[in-house]
């Protein structure tokens, strides 16, 4: 598989804090690529030094085997986790001024259809929707026609019907063979559009892999998930390891049947039961720890 990006040993000082620390990261041509990580793990320093934004301290980025130069400032684009629109604006005229910078670019017909587009074209900017103002910058970001589109946290604060349907228009970005680097909070939606992710923490890449490579390697079993006032208090000895949420117990097993069983002879109600596979959030939680970071 074509590389269409690559870093060696990446370095990124500030005030003597290692902010990146020695990444390796190869990004496949046609792929959708996942970077993770908690607050402060270097995820978006990372992902600046990538898009050309900061200079890395050391180590070396190439695009298509080449440094970053004029060529791959016009093959990519960005979709920044905030950007402001001009007001009193209307898409069609932000879509028009931003063509004008490239060489190059989509037709806005295309543009249109590709980000759905349509019910709002000629809307001021300032009277969009979270969801249609997150369609419009998307279709600023493809207005070059890139090959690499870098997709910086696109989907916070949208509620999750406007969450999907971004999808899709992702998962179209994909069929036509483009790459993307995607930053998420969300892990179910790493998981829905990425080929690969690297989950980064304190500056280096802790692991790397498709979503369900990760998965089986660090989990052999599942979860029964039952709420905290279905749990006596105190606690009964349970064979199996118990982790307390917020408003949950989640009890971590290998034998669902025994466990189940192990429950019902402690005459614990289980019309609430929730039985659920490992997902990315446990491998994130599992990996990055749980404690809140600034």
């Amino acid at each position: 598989m074509t590389t269409l990006l690559e870093t060696r040993h990446l370095i990124k000082h500030f005030r003597g804090v290692k902010a990146v620390n020695g990444i390796d990261l190869d990004l496949p041509a046609g792929r959708c690529f996942g970077l993770l990580g908690p607050n402060g793990a270097g995820k978006t320093t990372t992902v600046e030094i990538l898009e050309g934004i900061q200079q890395p301290t050391s180590g070396t980025i190439r695009y298509r085997g080449e440094a970053l130069g004029s060529r791959f400032r016009q093959d990519i684009g960005i979709m920044f986790q905030s950007t402001a629109l001009q007001d009193h604006v209307t898409g069609r005229e932000n879509l028009q001024m931003f063509a004008s910078f490239y060489p190059r670019s989509l037709p806005l017909d295309a543009l249109v259809e590709a980000c759905a587009l349509g019910e709002f074209l000629d809307r001021d900017t300032r009277k969009l929707s979270g969801g249609q103002r997150q369609r419009l910058l998307l279709a600023i970001a493809l207005v070059n026609d890139p090959e690499l589109i870098f997709l910086d946290e696109p989907t916070t604060g949208l509620d999750p019907q406007a969450r999907r349907n971004f999808w899709e228009l992702i998962h179209r970005i994909k069929a036509r063979g483009k790459t993307i680097l995607l930053t998420t909070h969300y892990m179910e939606e790493a998981y829905h559009l990425c080929d690969e992710i690297a989950i980064m923490d304190h500056g280096r890449i802790i692991a790397q892999g498709t979503p369900r490579q990760l998965l089986a390697a660090h989990f052999d079993d599942v979860v029964l998930q039952l709420p905290l006032a279905d749990f006596p208090d105190p606690a009964p000895s349970l064979a199996h390891p118990v982790v307390y949420g917020q408003d949950t117990v989640d009890i971590l097993t290998q034998d669902v049947g025994a466990t189940v069983q192990e429950l019902l002879a402690c005459n614990i109600p289980l019309a609430r039961l929730l039985i659920r596979p490992r997902t990315l959030e446990d491998l994130f939680l599992e990996l990055t720890g749980r404690e809140l970071r600034t």
